[in-house]
């Protein structure tokens, strides 16, 4: 389904999110960014769903950033603010999906497309595929989430020598810091099915449990209160008939 600058699919339990602006460098215009916010908006009501993969069109870019064109005419402090937090809710949609969403990096994601990136849960890098910060070159900082997202997957130190030195790191360094996830040989398609294919043997309320989890421990929840949650997912998947179908599986085959 074409949906503006988006293509959007589902299959076998998947939804995949597609931005389609090879000629502008899948550059994040407002429009983009607003078009991506509903779009996971939209789709986390699908209670089928396990995982969701986000790439962009070509082979050169994820995302090369903010769309210049665009945040032309934001001019005003309070301009400013305003996008950067329009941006940021649009990030939180995608942060906040309900099961994990995978960042396929067909090309380079550079400034807020590295922001983007680092919004998902995980990131597979095609061979010749960067990532980098590089908001320092325009004399501006991260914006939408993207360096407290740094920060917390890489560590303060890391994350300050990205940011500060303007860094693009190919996927094997990326996946030595813990910002990367796979690299792929040849084929990122490959590599992304690869991946996900584990995920496909989940419930899906069991995907949205461990997802849960990991949001609450995003958002620095005390961990009394990861505990209650963990229990509390554990009690629903227990009684649920999905696990009494898998357990009555292994007790028949044991006698």
């Amino acid at each position: 389904m074409a949906t503006g600058d988006l293509r959007i699919e589902t299959r076998q339990r998947v939804l995949y999110v597609l931005i389609d602006r090879p000629a502008k460098r899948n550059a994040l215009s407002r429009s983009v960014l607003e078009q991506l916010g509903a779009a996971f908006t939209a789709a986390a009501a699908d209670g089928d769903l396990l995982a969701a993969v986000l790439r962009g069109a070509g082979d050169k870019s994820f995302a090369a950033g903010g769309d210049l064109h665009d945040l032309a005419s934001v001019r005003t402090l309070t301009e400013a603010t305003e996008m950067s937090l329009q941006a940021r809710a649009a990030l939180e949609a995608i942060r906040r999906f309900p099961v994990p969403v995978i960042a396929a990096l067909n090309g380079d994601a550079l400034g807020g497309g590295a922001e983007l990136a680092a919004a998902c849960d995980f990131r597979i890098f095609a061979a010749h595929a960067r990532i980098g910060f590089i908001q320092g070159r325009l004399n501006i900082t991260s914006a939408w989430g993207g360096g407290v997202d740094l920060m917390r997957l890489v560590g303060p130190v890391r994350a300050m020598r990205m940011l500060g030195r303007t860094e693009l790191l190919g996927g094997e360094d990326a996946m030595a810091i813990g910002l990367g996830d796979a690299v792929a040989d040849e084929d990122l398609d490959v590599a992304v099915a690869a991946f996900v294919k584990p995920m496909l043997r989940q419930a899906p309320h069991v995907m949205r449990a461990f997802k849960e989890l990991n949001l609450a421990q995003r958002r620095g929840a005390p961990r009394q209160e990861l505990l209650d949650l963990e229990t509390r997912n554990f009690a629903t998947a227990w009684v649920h008939d999905d696990h009494w179908s898998a357990a009555d599986g292994i007790l028949k085959k044991e006698d």
